[in-house]
C-alpha cells in the first residue's frame, strides 16, 4: 500500500470518528433537553433523598399531566397506583424510608414518569431503566 493511500485511509477513519463523536454529543444534548423540569424541585427536600426505591417496572409510564396540579410521584416503589403515590410509605409495618417526590410541570401534556425508581431526574424518566441490572430485576 502506498504511503498516500494509507494517509487517506487514516484521514477518512479519523473523520468518521469525529462525525460519530459529534453525533453522539448532539444526541446526548438533545435527550438532555427533552427531560422536563420539576417546577417544585427547589421548594421541597424530598428530591434530596439519596436512596432509590424498589424497582417497580423496567419501563417508564406515560401519563397526561395538568400544569395547574401538583402531583406526588412514588419513590418507594410500593404504591398500588403507580407511578403516583397512594400513601403506602406511611405503613409503619413496611418501614419505608423514602418519601414521595412532589412535582409540577410547565405545560399540560403527556410525560414519561420513571417506574424503575432509579432515575436521576426524579420523577421523569432519563433512560436509566435500560441498564442491564434493571432489565433483569423485573421479569
Amino acid at each position: 500500500m502506498s504511503m498516500i493511500l494509507r494517509l487517506n485511509l487514516r484521514s477518512s477513519l479519523m473523520l468518521q470518528q469525529v462525525r460519530l463523536n459529534s453525533r453522539a454529543k448532539s444526541e446526548a444534548a438533545a435527550s438532555a433537553k427533552t427531560i422536563p423540569k420539576n417546577l417544585l424541585e427547589n421548594k421541597q427536600t424530598a428530591v434530596l433523598q439519596k436512596e432509590n426505591g424498589a424497582i417497580f417496572d423496567k419501563r417508564p409510564f406515560k401519563i397526561s399531566l395538568d400544569k395547574e396540579k401538583t402531583y406526588s410521584w412514588c419513590l418507594c416503589g410500593k404504591s398500588k397506583s403507580q407511578p403516583l403515590c397512594d400513601g403506602m410509605h406511611k405503613n409503619e409495618f413496611l418501614k419505608i424510608k423514602q418519601r414521595p417526590i412532589r412535582f409540577k410541570v410547565e405545560k399540560t401534556g403527556d410525560y414519561w414518569l420513571c417506574n424503575c425508581k432509579q432515575t436521576s431526574h426524579r420523577p421523569f424518566c432519563d433512560g436509566t431503566h435500560k441498564q442491564p441490572h434493571i432489565q433483569t430485576a423485573v421479569k
